[in-house]
């Protein structure tokens, strides 16, 4: 039952950060995009905090060394994200960020000594397989943008990683506000580097605001770290790459895209990895006991 609590939790993150691709669009004609950061994580953090005031009383010291490594990494993996979009094409970066799908596995096996299940791998590269026609609309040479794209992508998988590892043994409210709280402070350190600290509030930005911060921040994050107890960081991965699939369906739905035949069988490809990743183990599962009766 604890696997499907899981499953449920990280598909609702990545319908809520499908959304957020259009909600995003709207903020980034206000704020820029380090601002929106910034803001994005203060407001998740605040409305976490309050939310479970009581409980985060208890926080242990060892939990805010570890939620502030995940703020530290995920701001990180944002910033990657934000910086590279400015020198290379929109379909290159997000393609490039979901590489942290078949990251994930290996940075899993390569330092953990983690053993690589054949069946959740292979549904990480059909996800990034069903991903390369969802996002991408040309080639090209490799740039600088697309560098730091990859890089963005081994900070999610990190950051994935971390949360499976961390969650073990901490509460993931906690560890959820904390990072949150960090990432802000990161956020907000940048701002005033870049000159950027003084915030305009108008009235048209307040929606956008509120949805990215309570939404796509709080909601979405405190439920993939909740989930990540349940389930595997690969199959975390595979689930969480659903993402742009849900950001197509719900752009064709809100703002009238068109969807292609190459975007239908991108998202074939990602529904076809979380089957092979979901199903299979539960073949071999019965194989096996057939095998030894």
């Amino acid at each position: 039952m604890s696997k499907y609590i899981g499953e449920i939790g990280l598909f609702l993150t990545a319908i809520i950060w499908g959304s957020g691709f259009v909600v995003t669009s709207i903020s980034l004609d206000y704020y820029s995009a380090y601002q929106n950061m910034a803001i994005r994580f203060l407001i998740g953090g605040m409305v976490l905090g309050l939310v479970f005031f009581k409980k985060i009383r208890s926080i242990t010291k060892e939990t805010i060394m570890k939620g502030t490594v995940l703020g530290f990494i995920l701001y990180l993996a944002f910033a990657l994200q934000t910086v590279g979009l400015q020198y290379t094409t929109p379909s290159k970066n997000a393609f490039l960020t979901a590489v942290n799908v078949v990251v994930v596995p290996l940075i899993g096996w390569a330092i953990y000594k983690k053993r690589m299940d054949t069946f959740e791998v292979t549904g990480a590269i059909l996800a990034l397989a069903g991903i390369a026609f969802l996002s991408l609309q040309g080639a090209g040479g490799i740039n600088a943008g697309d560098v730091l794209s990859f890089l963005c992508a081994i900070a999610f998988a990190f950051h994935i990683i971390y949360t499976s590892l961390f969650v073990k043994k901490e509460d993931p409210i906690h560890l959820t506000v904390i990072q949150m709280m960090a990432a802000s402070m990161l956020g907000f350190i940048v701002l005033l580097f870049r000159g950027e600290a003084t915030v305009p509030i108008t009235d048209s930005a307040i929606f956008s605001l509120v949805y990215l911060g309570v939404f796509a921040t709080a909601a979405a994050f405190l439920l993939q770290t909740v989930a990540q107890q349940f389930i595997s960081e690969t199959k975390a991965a595979i689930i969480l790459s659903t993402e742009s699939f849900w950001g197509m369906v719900l752009s064709a739905a809100i703002l009238g895209e068109i969807i292609t035949l190459k975007m239908a069988i991108g998202a074939a490809f990602i529904l076809l990895a979380i089957f092979i990743s979901e199903t299979k183990p539960a073949f071999i599962k019965t194989a096996s006991v057939r095998e030894k009766v």
